[in-house]
Formats: C-alpha cells, structure tokens, sequence
C-alpha cells in the first residue's frame, strides 16, 4: 500500500472531527439567524476529481460540450496525480465526486476508510476490445511476453490498484521477482524509452503516446479481463464515476440533473466517438490527429449493470480482499447508485 493510501486512513477520522465541527458551527449560525436553510440548497459548484487518462472522456465531452451548462450546473473539473488524492479530496470534502477513470479499488479503500463515502453511478469496463489496460516495452526491446519480465524493473501508475494488478498479473505469468516501480503515468514512456525501467503496466493513452512516437510498443493489452477476470472479453470495471454520498443526500435533485448531463457525454462518446475523442486535448497527454488513434473504455451506467457485470466486479473487488490489500471485503451492489 503507498504512503498516501495509508496517510488516507491515518487522516481520515481527523478530517471526519473536523468536518463535524464545522456542521455544528453552521447549525449555530443559522440558529442565531444567519444564512437561511433554503439558500444553502441553492445549486452548489460542483467539483469533479479527475485522473489525465482516456477514460474519462464522458467527463471531458459533457464539460466542453456545455452539458452540464445546459443543465444549469457549474462544473469543475480537477486534475489530480493519482485516484488515491481523488478519493483523499473526497473525504476531506475538497472535491465532489470523481470521473471516470479514477481506480475502482481505490474509491473502495476510501469507502473502507469512511463508511457510506461515496456512490458509483457509471464505470468504464474495458478488456482485449475496449482497450483500457496494457504492457509496454521499448520498441527495440529483446522481450516478446509478459513472461520475460522476470527479474525486470517494471513500472506501474501510482495507487493501491496499479501497483496490485501489476504483480498479479505478473505472477500470472510466472514472474515472481520482477521490481514493480511507481511511476506517474505521464512518465511511462519516457522511463521505459531512456531504459530507467524494462516495461510499464500503464493504462491509455500511453500506449498509443508511445507507438505513435516510435518510442514503445504494446507487449499486450486487455491483461486484466484475461489473466484475473479469466476472459479476455469479460468487463473489467477498473474505473468509475462517483459522487460523495454527503452530496447526494444534500442535493438530491442536483444530483440527478448532473447524473443526466454526465450521461449525454456517455451517450455522446457511444454514438460519435470519432469527434469525441477531440476533447482529449487538454485534459490527457494526447492530441491533435493523435486522439485518432486511441482506443476507447466502453461505458457502463448505474441502471445498465447485469447481473454478470456485477459478478465480474465483485471478482475484480475479491481480489484486493484475498490479497489483503482490502481489511475487509467490499461488495459492489451497495456501492452502487439508485435513483
């Protein structure tokens, strides 16, 4: 577990005190004739954490597009090193809610750390067909399979989730004594091109940042739905879009209008991904005639889980429970948001 994972549950009844403190400051203030109640539930700004990869597009579309500003929302959107400060924003109460994107399991850690934290209305499963998830290597390196890596450095993006799935996937393969390196994501190609590391589990767009470069080159994508999930085309939910559950207690109805306008970008990214992927720009390391070139996640809303779905995110959840890496083992349905 990173430090700032376990800075994450250090901090957390801290900021919970804090937070406490402050509610009963404000019920003072109101009791002694301050702001009334029926203005507080004016719409609020809402602050979105999000993680600089392709899989947040929905968020990126919906800002650019004006669909939240159609929706009478004011929207900011927060670029953040890592999910686990998206989540550590999320409990302090300095952002919202999180975009798509931002690792499953560490909105997971966070619920383990504040009980009732957050909900999930959308996550972006990705697998062999949606490519989300991947292995890179120099573009001249001697290795041909995940199975070479042994006794390799192999980098990995930052949190709880990266560096876990990295080792699974490598002790998948038979590598046990790899050295996994947390990198930020932006760094991947460059450390695996100057040789600083052998290879990279790295999510999109570096793959593509890298081939189209003539830096690196994909060993293999899809590796999660393929070697945990057992199914190269199963969904693999690594990311997901979230609110604060404070929020949605808060601002029911807000909370359904920007639910709404959140999934006109979805819809948006499903029917015209061609010109969705312009919106990358900016937001991700990638853009110009390059954002043609990057595969997409696919989409998943709150109402459109199956049952097998829910079934392939419990295994996905089970496996930081059977690592340890979770103190207790969380289940997904409850996570999940109901209208």
């Amino acid at each position: 577990m990173s430090s700032k994972e376990l800075e994450l549950y250090a901090n957390v009844d801290r900021v919970r005190r804090r937070l406490l403190g402050a509610g009963g400051a404000f019920a003072a203030f109101w009791a002694l004739g301050g702001i009334s109640p029926a203005l507080a539930q004016a719409k609020p700004k809402i602050r979105v954490g999000y993680w600089p990869i392709a899989a947040g597009l929905p968020f990126y579309v919906a800002i650019e597009r004006g669909f939240f500003r159609d929706a009478g929302l004011d929207v900011e959107g927060i670029k953040f090193a890592g999910p686990p400060q998206i989540v550590e924003g999320m409990i302090a109460g300095r952002v919202d809610g999180s975009a798509n994107g931002t690792a499953s399991a560490a909105l997971a850690v966070g619920e383990l750390a504040s009980p009732g934290l957050l909900k999930i209305f959308a996550s972006n499963p990705s697998n062999a067909k949606y490519v989300l998830d991947e292995f890179i290597v120099a573009t001249a390196s001697p290795i041909k399979a995940i199975s070479e890596l042994k006794g390799k450095r192999v980098g990995s993006g930052p949190g709880i989730q990266n560096v876990t799935l990295a080792k699974a996937v490598l002790e998948k393969n038979g590598v046990t004594d790899a050295q996994v390196i947390e990198l930020p994501i932006g760094q991947h190609v460059a450390a695996v091109a100057v040789g600083q590391i052998d290879a990279a589990y790295t999510l999109e767009p570096t793959g593509t940042v890298g081939r189209l470069t003539g830096t690196t080159r994909v060993l293999e994508a899809g590796v999660i739905a393929k070697y945990i999930l057992g199914d190269p085309l199963a969904p693999w939910f690594g990311g997901s879009a979230s609110l604060s559950t404070a929020f949605i207690k808060k601002y029911p109805d807000v909370t359904k209008q920007y639910i709404a306008a959140y999934a006109r970008g979805i819809e948006y990214v499903r029917k015209q991904p061609a010109d969705a992927r312009q919106y990358l720009k900016g937001y991700t390391a990638i853009e110009g005639p390059l954002t043609a070139e990057v595969p997409l996640a696919e989409y998943t809303l709150y109402n459109e889980f199956t049952k097998y779905d829910i079934k392939m995110f419990q295994k996905f959840f089970d496996l930081f429970s059977d690592k340890k890496i979770f103190s207790a083992r969380v289940l997904v349905e409850p996570l999940l948001y109901k209208s």
